[in-house]
């Protein structure tokens, strides 16, 4: 996994509705990213083709419709992941567990942009 600047997709499993998009930098074993809305901060260790780390994810501004429920309810989120990566982008799977009791899986893409 290359040090870089990194677009990120992320959809939830399990039967959730819910997606979210933004950037993350990742450097030496070290993530920090964000969007609109959420912004993560963790640690990655890297194998032969393989990665795999946690984050801390937290959400920053409110949605501007009332109506939209965000997964975490304000509260930090935190996740563990593992997948492949290539040289330009990587795949991972993961679950976040919200508010302490409730975990869910997701699937993210990322894709690299440029190097650090």
């Amino acid at each position: 996994m290359k040090n870089g600047l990194y677009s990120i997709h992320i959809h939830m499993l399990d039967g959730v509705k819910g997606r979210d998009s933004g950037v993350l930098v990742l450097r030496d074993g070290v993530l920090l990213g964000g969007g609109p809305y959420f912004w993560s901060r963790g640690s990655y260790t890297v194998g032969n083709g393989t990665w795999k780390g946690e984050l801390a994810t937290n959400q920053h501004s409110p949605f501007a419709d009332p109506l939209i429920r965000p997964l975490f309810a304000g509260a930090e989120a935190t996740s563990g992941f593992s997948g492949t990566f290539s040289e330009d982008g990587a795949e991972v799977f993961g679950t976040v567990l919200v508010a302490g009791h409730r975990s869910l899986g997701f699937r993210a893409t990322l894709k690299r942009l440029a190097e650090i």
